[in-house]
């Protein structure tokens, strides 16, 4: 049992502080504390719990698997004491800021779009959003909310789903009249198939001929490490690219891409999801307000 001189809640809120905002000295700036007296709290808490929390070098602080899981669990409490005061007083409005990990296309097709109608009606909510295609570590990463594409590996993380859609392969006009048509599977062999950086979970294209499935791979001249990133250079006509469709259907509707091989098309999807990590309990305001808010207006198809 804690002494009962022992303030737990504000030893948890300094930890918080150190672990979001990287160090000692900005955390002690934020408490109104010296960077001192925030490493002996620390170090008292270290005592007290009987494990390290945070590996220390001259550069950098690092969590250690303990010090994870105490900040999981202690950000979900303060959480929860913030959401009691507010619904206790001014009710159950939502504050805080929400970090959000997304790729660019869903972020330019989707989320920017909504994000007026999201803010107003959330004045009380900072976003701060990261584009990336990589998945992340939402704890490493102090990640609250991750939007993902494909399938999800099996995982401590929650998932909303944010529906699907289909995966296309087009082309600019101009590479067409630069190259032509591919009519089959063996015409890909002239053209520039391009692709991602990164390992996928199918890693090439799965097209449909005369009753068999291949897998196409692509051609290794131009990669680049973003789905947005490749629209473009389908759009400057560098190849052929395969591609979520929603990220391309004003670009097909206004006719700077073309969709090519439609009849050899397997019949892929890529699946969107919301994830977090699992609380456990009800989630913080802030968090389920931005959950909430994708599975109305943050949806793919």
């Amino acid at each position: 049992m804690a002494r009962p001189d022992v303030n737990r809640s504000s030893e948890m809120e300094v930890f918080v502080r150190v672990v979001e905002l990287g160090g000692f000295s900005p955390a002690a700036r934020a408490a109104g504390m010296t960077p001192s007296a925030v490493s002996k709290l620390i170090a008292r808490l270290e005592a007290r719990l009987g494990a390290r929390l945070l590996n220390r070098s001259t550069r950098q602080l690092q969590l250690t698997p303990e010090g994870c899981a105490f900040y999981e669990r202690v950000s979900r409490i303060l959480a929860d004491m913030e959401d009691a005061e507010r619904a206790a007083g001014v009710g159950e409005q939502a504050i805080g800021r929400v970090r959000v990990n997304t790729s660019a296309s869903y972020f330019n097709h989707i989320l920017a779009p909504a994000l007026p109608e999201f803010l107003t009606q959330h004045p009380g909510i900072t976003l701060d959003i990261v584009q990336t295609d990589a998945v992340v570590d939402l704890l490493a990463e102090r990640t609250d909310v991750a939007i993902r594409a494909g399938p999800l590996k099996s995982s401590s993380l929650v998932a909303r789903k944010l529906g699907e859609t289909s995966l296309i392969i087009i082309a600019a006009p101009s590479y067409l009249e630069r190259y032509g048509e591919p009519r089959s599977i063996a015409d890909l062999e002239q053209h520039n198939r391009l692709g991602l950086g990164y390992a996928r979970e199918v890693n090439g294209w799965p097209l449909r001929e005369n009753g068999e499935t291949t897998i196409v791979p692509v051609t290794n001249r131009v990669q680049i490490s973003d789905g947005e990133g490749l629209r473009h250079l389908a759009l400057c006509g560098v190849g052929l690219a395969r591609i979520a469709e929603f990220t391309v259907r004003a670009d097909i509707a206004a006719g700077r891409l073309a969709p090519v091989l439609d009849h050899l098309d397997a019949g892929a999807h890529e699946i969107f999801h919301a994830v977090y990590v699992g609380q456990g309990g009800q989630l913080p305001s802030r968090i389920r307000a931005v959950l909430d808010f994708l599975a109305r207006r943050g949806r793919v198809s």
